[in-house]
């Protein structure tokens, strides 16, 4: 038999060997782990570490502070829970640990505690509040679906959808709605959903199952995804009795699958039935209202034609009045008028250069030019004179000027 050759490595080598084993094993890089949650305690750090027990067996646990908003509610010592994360190995204390990236409490006790505490967190966060809700579009040309592909929910939309309103276009967005991954695939599932192009709004469905297949539904990250849809998003998960925070997160929430895709398409024979029916009630109004039309035009047209004639004749009298008015108003004016024309021509009469001359005055003027002054004239110089009745010619004699002042 062959001597085995032994390998002589330091404490470190040797913890770096198991650690870089841990570290390459895909299984224990991403596993889920169930266990009764024992010593648990938070660090003034903000980490939490606890130990997770087995049948004979434990596993130290640390759950780092960036990770604890993904924790729906705090379990309690006892409680049995699913821990998510990956194995490594710490080298201080020479043991290996799960780093814990998800928390989920199991059991009926524990389940209905975390999801009561996360109800009444969620709701004085204003989550619920009914002023978010939005309505839905009355005739919605294309709608996403986000379900189970192969689940009983998507059957009783397509058959409702395909009975009542068969022009809408369906997209079907499929995640896995139970399980432990539900979660994070109806979260992927409503973010794909918002972004259909041309979609109005988004069906959220499931079938019935126990209160515990339901859970997905219950999950903080599916809430806020129904919350934050920028489509309006109707709920129709499990059965009537059932109602999940998402339920309660989304605009409208239907009893069942079925009930939720009635709320969405609505039917086109009671659509027509109605049309008729408020076409005939239209009808029935305008028969009324034009006979009322008719009635009230006829007795308007008689009073009408009473009043016009009772204005004519005032009008009539009116313009005589007027007229007679106008002609002894026009009268005066002519005088006045008259008056104040003889008035003016005396003015102008008395103002004119021709009546100086009635006054014994005359005008001079040499070459045609008004002689204003002696100095223009010279002994010798021929001048014409104007008179009132007539013109005389002169010679100037001699010139004498007076002195001014």
């Amino acid at each position: 038999m062959a001597e085995r050759k032994l390998h002589q490595l330091t404490v470190d080598e040797l913890t770096f060997r198991i650690s870089s084993l841990l570290l390459q094993d895909p299984v224990l890089q991403s596993v889920v782990v169930k266990g009764e949650l024992a010593e648990l305690k938070k660090h003034t750090s903000g980490h939490v570490y606890f130990t997770l027990l087995g049948g004979e067996s434990r596993i130290s646990c640390a759950l780092f502070r960036n990770y604890i908003p993904y924790v729906p509610q705090w379990p309690r010592n006892g409680d049995e829970v699913l821990a998510e994360g990956a194995v490594s190995l710490y080298p201080p204390r020479g043991a290996y640990q799960l780093i814990v990236r998800r928390l989920v409490p199991l059991g009926k006790g524990a389940a209905e505690r975390a999801r009561l505490e996360l109800e009444q967190r969620l709701e004085a966060e204003g989550l619920f509040d009914v002023r978010l809700k939005r309505p839905i579009p009355a005739f919605p040309e294309k709608v996403a679906v986000v379900t189970s592909r192969t689940g009983a929910a998507l059957r009783d939309v397509l058959a409702v959808a395909g009975k009542r309103m068969p022009s809408c276009t369906l997209v079907v967005v499929p995640a896995q709605v139970q399980g432990y991954e539900a979660p994070g695939e109806i979260c992927s599932a409503l973010s794909n959903a918002g972004r259909v192009e041309g979609a109005e709004c988004v069906l959220l469905v499931r079938g019935g199952g126990s209160r515990d297949d339901l859970t997905p539904f219950d999950d903080e990250r599916v809430v806020r995804a129904v919350r934050n849809c920028p489509l309006p998003i109707v709920t129709g998960v499990g059965h009537e009795i059932d109602e999940t925070l998402s339920d309660k997160a989304a605009d409208v929430r239907a009893a069942t699958p079925s009930a939720a895709a009635e709320r969405v398409f609505p039917d086109s024979a009671d659509i027509l039935a109605s049309l008729d029916q408020k076409n005939r009630l239209l009808r029935s109004a305008m028969d009324r209202d034009v006979r009322s039309f008719e009635k009230d035009l006829a007795s308007y047209q008689d009073r009408g034609r009473t009043v016009a004639e009772r204005e004519i004749a005032l009008r009539v009298s009116g313009a005589d009045l007027f007229a007679s008015r106008l002609g002894a108003a026009g009268a005066r004016a002519v005088a006045a008028a008259g008056e104040r024309i003889a008035a003016l021509g005396a003015s102008m009469n008395s103002l004119s250069p021709l009546k100086v001359f009635d006054r014994g005055y005359s005008l001079c003027e040499k070459d045609g030019v008004p002689v204003t002054s002696a100095g223009m004239l010279s002994e010798g110089d021929g001048v014409s004179l104007r008179f009132a009745d007539g013109d005389a010619a002169a010679v100037v004699s001699g010139v004498s000027l007076r002195r001014q002042g």
